[in-house]
């Protein structure tokens, strides 16, 4: 592994534009994102964790009636989302000690969760459980295994990081979430793994 985590940050800074035109508009995310908001209605609160420039998955929420936050810690790509939706709620903060006074309906992390290491990670779940409504939603992009690995962000190498299936269960359980769907590099969305829980 040459990918340093404390990287993270300073690549999205650089490729926010390179990230958000290369990014697929094409919404392969859709089938994930309608069981995600089966159990929700319009104008439920949803948080995005890791919104980058709010290309796709904010888009689509707000475009199918839900109240949404964006969260990002790059100044560049919350920049950019402020262009195009200056009314909208766009917040800077850290996935790994954000803090607001106010829980969601749901909670998605797609293609950002994943940037955190393991230990971050079993953190990071406790806190979105803490701003997550009795009977919320919560899902994830994960790796399909336990380990560490590499993506790509524009013309740069970034850090990922997995727990296993049965890890993420467990930390799920221990913070009020039961898992509720997980699919490994599921072909219908260019080969993701994605993670579902509910807030008990």
């Amino acid at each position: 592994m040459t990918v340093d985590p404390n990287d993270t940050h300073a690549i999205y800074e650089r490729q926010a534009t390179a990230y958000d035109q290369q990014r697929s508009r094409v919404l392969f995310e859709a089938r994930w994102l309608a069981r995600f908001t089966a159990s929700l209605k319009p104008g439920d609160h949803v948080l995005d964790l890791g919104c980058g420039t709010g290309e796709p998955i904010a888009r689509w929420f707000k475009a199918e009636g839900f109240t949404v936050t964006g969260v990002d810690f790059s100044d560049a790509m919350l920049a950019i989302a402020r262009q195009r939706w200056p009314d909208g709620d766009w917040r800077k903060a850290d996935m790994r000690d954000f803090d607001f006074d106010e829980t969601f309906d749901g909670i998605i992390a797609w293609n950002s969760f994943f940037h955190l290491t393991a230990q971050e990670q079993e953190s990071c779940i406790a806190r979105m459980s803490r701003h997550l409504r009795s009977g919320g939603m919560l899902m994830l992009t994960v790796g399909p295994g336990e380990g560490e690995a590499q993506g790509t962000v524009g013309t740069e190498q970034v850090y990922h990081a997995s727990l296993s299936p049965a890890g993420y269960a467990t930390c799920l359980e221990a913070n009020g979430l039961r898992m509720t769907g997980f699919l490994a590099k599921d072909p219908e969305t260019e080969r993701h793994s994605v993670l579902m829980a509910r807030k008990i």
